[in-house]
């Protein structure tokens, strides 16, 4: 899947009504999100078919800090650059990276801050329950 980068304002969440949206906050510098974009591209693969779509929403000064930190951990899932840091604001992001897991019905499901390796499996438990619920 191609990457499609746009500006945070262009995110219409109820375009996705019906899908289980990943919604993360991500930054080059932040260590953790080198973890957590392999494995969030695994689960766009895994659970796409179902119902998920990652989005991932950079918050860096510089787009080229971003766009250098894609090329060394490259994205297979929707990127969108916040660089007035509204939507960041408005989900009141406090940590890199925040994840935020919003139901088919449009609500938050399940939200996390921080990426650990050792807690993949519960991350990916509350996605599928997210996929599970109508």
């Amino acid at each position: 899947m191609p990457v499609a980068a746009s500006t945070a304002e262009s995110l219409q969440l109820d375009e996705y009504e019906g899908k289980v949206v990943m919604l993360d906050f991500w930054a080059s510098w932040c260590v953790p999100c080198r973890r957590s974009f392999p494995w969030m591209n695994e689960m766009q693969q895994n659970y796409a078919d179902r119902g998920l779509v990652v989005i991932a929403v950079n918050l860096d000064n510089n787009s080229d800090d971003a766009a250098k930190f894609l090329q060394a951990y490259p994205a297979r899932f929707k990127i969108l650059y916040d660089t007035d840091k509204k939507l960041a604001r408005e989900f009141e992001v406090q940590a890199m990276p925040t994840s935020y897991l919003i139901g088919r019905d449009g609500k938050v499901a399940d939200m996390h801050l921080g990426f650990k390796v050792r807690q993949q499996h519960e991350y990916e438990a509350a996605i599928r329950k997210a996929l599970e619920q109508n």
